[in-house]
């Protein structure tokens, strides 16, 4: 795992907005007295969901809130590679995935589009509305290429087709995840080839069966 650094531009301060501090709240109260602690991943994301990033003065907000240093916090944020440690673009974020069966499939060819559309990696695009970066095995390997923009996956991509979705993104819209070429799931591109009757997903099969009346009562051995 590559070395992960605080950004070396931070915010003054950070505070919860009201609702995302109701959520931080509700998460610390599942866990039992003297266990608040446990709750940092949730409030690390709720950090992420509000600010788009993890900036330095919310580790210290959430150590505080929790009564834990300040250094545990920052080694959770900075060993989970779900949390941003950096600014990222503010309407979409693309995670390209360059493992080894993305790459067979073409994602080198989405790297040269994001180079393109958005500029260098792990820097927001000019404007700061989109960025990228290249991460690991996402488990989409049946359809790759893929990648993960903001909280969905967008699998089957093509240059074209992931041009179309920074459009929609740099539009303002939020087009929908899934396979570019209308793949269910993981079954085969052209759809699926074996257990096709749709009988057998609906629950229509386990209606019909009508099943002995059961004992009223078990004896025992």
């Amino acid at each position: 795992m590559s070395v992960r650094r605080l950004a070396k531009d931070q915010p003054a301060s950070f505070a919860f907005s009201a609702e995302a501090l109701e959520q931080a709240q509700w998460w610390m109260a599942k866990f039992p007295q003297g266990r608040a602690q446990s709750a940092v991943i949730p409030l690390l994301w709720l950090v992420q969901k509000q600010e788009g990033w993890v900036p330095e003065p919310a580790l210290r907000v959430v150590a505080e809130m929790l009564g834990m240093p300040v250094i545990r916090a920052l080694e959770i944020a900075t060993f989970y590679t779900m949390f941003q440690l950096s600014p990222v673009g503010t309407v979409a974020h693309v995670q390209l995935c360059g493992t080894t069966p993305c790459m067979l499939r073409g994602a080198n060819a989405l790297k040269t589009v994001l180079e393109a559309r958005v500029g260098h990696r792990d820097h927001p695009s000019p404007d700061g509305r989109l960025s990228w970066e290249e991460v690991e095995c996402l488990g989409a390997c049946a359809n790759a290429p893929m990648a993960a923009i903001n909280d969905y996956y967008y699998e089957d991509l093509t240059p074209e087709s992931l041009g179309g979705l920074l459009d929609d993104f740099a539009a303002g819209n939020a087009p929908p995840p899934g396979s570019s070429i209308g793949r269910t799931g993981c079954a085969p591109e052209g759809g699926p080839l074996s257990l096709t009757d749709l009988a057998l997903y609906d629950c229509s099969r386990a209606k019909a069966i009508k099943l002995p009346n059961a004992p009223e009562k078990v004896l025992a051995s």
